[in-house]
């Protein structure tokens, strides 16, 4: 592929990342994607075939940017305790739904499609919720001491992750609520250390109950 091309790809994947963000799939048109990028449509239809392909590699390519600057564990191995690998999976996520520049387009992209599923439901389940999933269930399972395939720790994986998926799309709530100084006031930092904490209190708490130690 010649710089041209890549550079018409790079484009066209930029305007849809933004589109398909703002408008869903449903609503955006490839017209559209085709003016905002600068380019005409049969370039969309050379290089992604059709309106779904297009969809599809546009996921692909901004959860690549954002998983890039903030990876599944941040900073954190296999070889930590799970504590620190907990800690560092909701300051990746929390960074990667939150943050103000163009990281932040896949987890808008990812709000819309949970909010209006596509066809390309189920290829984004299996290249990114599913291996989440399977990640911060074996952290909780560790820290727990419960089987990481047990619904106690499918809940408490899915509270984790609601705590901080609640800062993005109750947004439009807590300006309502709280008011737009306060909201902007919130730093990511605090936010993460917050989840963390409040979370790896409630799991400790379910770990206590369960061995009869409770500390």
């Amino acid at each position: 592929m010649t710089d041209i091309s890549l550079d018409t790809r790079s484009r066209i994947l930029d305007a849809a990342g933004e589109i398909f963000a703002v408008s869903g799939f449903r609503q955006a048109t490839v017209r559209q994607i085709s003016a905002r990028a600068g380019v005409n449509v049969a370039a969309i239809n050379y290089h992604f075939q059709s309106k779904d392909n297009l969809y599809l590699e546009t996921m692909r390519h901004w959860k690549n940017i954002a998983f890039r600057k903030y990876p599944g564990e941040l900073g954190t191995s296999q070889t930590d305790p799970p504590e620190k690998r907990l800690e560092g999976f909701i300051r990746s996520f929390v960074f990667r739904i939150l943050d103000t520049g163009v990281e932040s387009r896949f987890g808008r992209l990812m709000a819309r499609e949970f909010a209006e599923p596509t066809v390309a439901l189920d290829v984004i389940v299996e290249e990114t919720a599913r291996p989440m999933l399977g990640l911060i269930s074996s952290i909780v399972g560790r820290i727990t001491g419960q089987p990481p395939e047990s619904n106690t720790v499918l809940y408490c994986c899915a509270s984790i992750v609601g705590q901080c998926l609640y800062f993005l799309y109750a947004r439009p709530v807590l300006l309502r609520l709280v008011g737009q100084d306060r909201v902007r006031s919130m730093e990511m930092d605090d936010i993460a250390r917050h989840i963390f904490r409040f979370s790896l209190a409630a799991l400790y708490s379910i770990r206590d109950e369960k061995t009869g130690d409770p500390q």
